[in-house]
């Protein structure tokens, strides 16, 4: 494994194996079998699959390897909950996982239950290698990503119910605020040179943030704070859907093809605009930085302002200075909140939306992904995406780090995604 530059120690791992565990089965406890069961949309899955899936690493890459004569908690599994790894076997078609009535969420319940005991037995075991703890660590932060997916994707199911139902009642309210309450748009300029980028430490580290390397900038500037709901208004009015000017052809061809006339989950009630949260609708907060939208809206949008996108290395060289701290899902607020009016150079780096770069998803020089089916988990998708950076509100807090790579494809919307915009120094 190329993830990781040293073996987690057991006695570290077992602790944090439990909690991100139990996290996972709190995301679903408000929802009924039903709500976890159901998904509509071909990129994303039901909650019931996450909590299966996650399950199903565990087992397929750890315990099966491990454990002579281990027996499968049902064969069948193998094929239902394989996301995307070919060298392992077949998948169950991804656009059909909100069909599958069986497994129950019950037994989906028992089968994490089963692969708890049999993990953390193993783990107990202190003769066991290096190489299989490094997986075990691999696969917590693959859980954390799919409780983001949890939630994320449960909106979006959501969203599709016109009396539009609350995940969590107690998400809170928005933040309201007078006209000039949230912090004012200025630029924080950075000199060009030789910078380094990429994952350096000792600690984990997805295999797509190494290696550590040497980039190249031209002095750059970068917006104090993530696009507002306001900012956006003012784009809709001024024909923002509707003029092909300041959109790529491929961009342009979305907003047609597929109707945009605002950021996902934003509705026209009489003279106002609405928004779905994991709190029910409710009206837009104008101090709000916008989110759910994709990268040809973030593109199309820094091009109207007369900006640009930054790169993830502009990005990456602000942000390692930054401490990882903001509004992430352990606040309970599931929603981003408007930018401190408090001054600070560089509000909201971490949490609350994921931000757009205009980098293209591509392999760091002398990148090599891990041998095996491993190998699969990031390296294959390094082709048409584009890179997000910093987590959003639905993002684990201690799953973050400056040089984390997310990324999708361009027309992306149902992820807490958002815009900062960037400009020549």
């Amino acid at each position: 494994m190329s993830a990781i530059s040293r073996a987690p120690d057991a006695d570290a791992l077992t602790p944090r194996y439990r909690a991100v565990r139990a996290a996972s089965v709190a995301l679903a406890e408000p929802l009924s079998a039903e709500d976890c069961a159901l998904q509509s949309m071909p990129d994303a899955s039901p909650t019931k699959w996450h909590l299966a899936h996650t399950s199903w690493y565990f087992e397929t890459f750890v315990l099966e390897p491990s454990l002579r004569g281990y027996r499968p908690f049902d064969p069948a599994f193998r094929v239902l909950f394989n996301s995307y790894y070919n060298s392992v076997g077949g998948q169950y078609p991804r656009p059909q996982r909100g069909l599958l009535s069986r497994p129950s969420l019950a037994q989906v319940h028992d089968y994490r239950a089963h692969v708890d005991r049999e993990l953390l037995a193993l783990l107990e075991d202190r003769g066991r290698s290096a190489a299989m703890r490094e997986i075990v660590e691999l696969g917590i932060h693959h859980e954390q990503q799919h409780q983001e997916l949890i939630l994320t994707d449960l909106k979006h199911l959501f969203a599709q119910n016109p009396l539009a139902p609350a995940y969590r009642e107690s998400v809170a309210a928005p933040v309201r605020g007078a006209r000039g309450a949230v912090a004012e748009l200025r630029w924080r300029a950075f000199p060009g040179g030789v910078r380094e980028i990429g994952w350096g430490g000792t600690d984990f580290a997805f295999d797509n943030e190494r290696p550590r390397h040497r980039v190249h900038l031209e002095p750059f500037a970068l917006a104090s704070r993530p696009v507002t709901n306001r900012e956006v208004l003012a784009f809709i009015d001024d024909g923002g859907y509707r003029n092909p000017g300041p959109w790529l052809a491929d961009g342009w061809t979305a907003v047609q093809q597929q109707g945009w006339d605002a950021p996902l989950y934003w509705q026209r009630r009489g003279d106002a605009w609405w928004t779905l949260t994991l709190g029910g609708a409710r009206p837009i907060e104008p101090d709000e930085p916008v989110t759910h939208v994709s990268f040809y809206e973030a593109e199309a949008f820094a091009r109207w302002a007369g900006a640009r996108l930054p790169t993830e290395a502009e990005w990456e060289t602000a942000a390692e200075a930054e401490p990882v701290s903001g509004n992430f899902a352990g606040s309970g607020v599931l929603h981003p909140r408007p930018a401190p009016a408090d001054g600070r150079q560089l509000a909201q780096l971490f949490g609350d939306v994921w931000e757009w770069t205009r980098s293209a998803y591509a392999p760091y020089p002398g990148y090599r992904p891990p041998e095996g089916a491993l190998g699969e988990y990031n390296g294959k998708f390094m082709s048409s995406q584009m890179v997000l950076r910093g987590g959003s509100c639905a993002t684990p807090a201690d799953h973050i780090r400056a040089s984390y790579r997310n990324f999708f494809y361009p027309e992306a919307r149902w992820q807490f995604s958002g815009i900062r915009l960037a400009r020549d120094a």
